[in-house]
């Protein structure tokens, strides 16, 4: 079982987005059962399981683990063939993200079309190197920091954009001959709270609004003077000059 996949299919997408087949996956990602034991979980009959697992099946969301008699049934187990799972904007292809339609580092919404491209981007090399059979060189860095003030992570966005680009600009070489170009994206943006993560329904309800005291971080967004500050950044660059 893979850890994370990306789904890139629209209708494979569709598939996990209904509400109970996407109980399903959670239930099979703890492990393999069969359909009259997910039909005891999640409270339905065993025939209507059967459907639900067939059409996840036939889009590679589990895949058959094994067999077992049981009486004179043979009942299949089955597995879900990720842990996890993350939509890719090829599923929306028409109305994907395009951060190139415009660039605004200090624009949330732009980082989000940056993001969108990155899930994207590497979903379908993930694809094509397990067609191939060779390992992928990605690298990753994650991490947090708190900042004291708004002009300290003014400073810090400065240092980290000159940074960055010296970076690019010491080691790119577009005469290489076989170089392979590479995409760099640095984000940065406030941490959400563990509760706005599990239930981020909370903030669609509209008494949450009319009290700000139920949505506390959120409405710091909103603030007219926050505006003026950068709340989400985004430096991505692929060659040495690109703003």
């Amino acid at each position: 079982m893979l850890d994370v996949t990306v789904i890139e299919d629209a209708e494979a997408a569709a598939v996990s987005l209904d509400p109970i087949r996407a109980r399903l996956l959670a239930e099979l990602a703890a492990g393999p059962a069969s359909a009259a034991m997910l039909a005891a979980k999640v409270g339905l009959p065993r025939q209507k399981v059967n459907y639900h697992l067939k059409a996840l099946e036939r889009h590679g969301l589990v895949e058959l683990a094994g067999e077992r008699r049981k009486g004179n049934v043979t009942e299949r187990l089955m597995r879900a063939t990720a842990a996890s799972y993350v939509i890719s904007p090829l599923a929306l292809a028409a109305v994907q993200p395009d951060p190139d339609r415009f660039r605004d580092q200090l624009s949330a919404r732009w980082l989000l079309a940056v993001g969108a491209r990155l899930v994207r981007d590497v979903g379908a090399l993930i694809t094509g190197a397990t067609k191939a059979r060779k390992r992928l060189a990605t690298y990753a860095l994650d991490g947090e920091v708190t900042f004291a003030s708004a002009a300290d992570r003014a400073a810090f966005i400065e240092e980290l954009t000159q940074g960055v680009g010296a970076l690019i600009r010491k080691y790119h070489d577009g005469n290489a001959e076989g170089g392979r170009d590479h995409r760099i994206v640095v984000a940065v943006h406030p941490t959400l709270k563990p509760e706005a993560i599990a239930k981020p329904e909370a903030t669609a309800k509209p008494e949450a609004i009319a009290k700000p005291e139920a949505t506390a971080e959120p409405e710091v967004t909103a603030k007219p003077e926050a505006i003026a500050e950068p709340e989400a950044i985004a430096v991505e660059s692929t060659r040495p000059g690109q703003d």
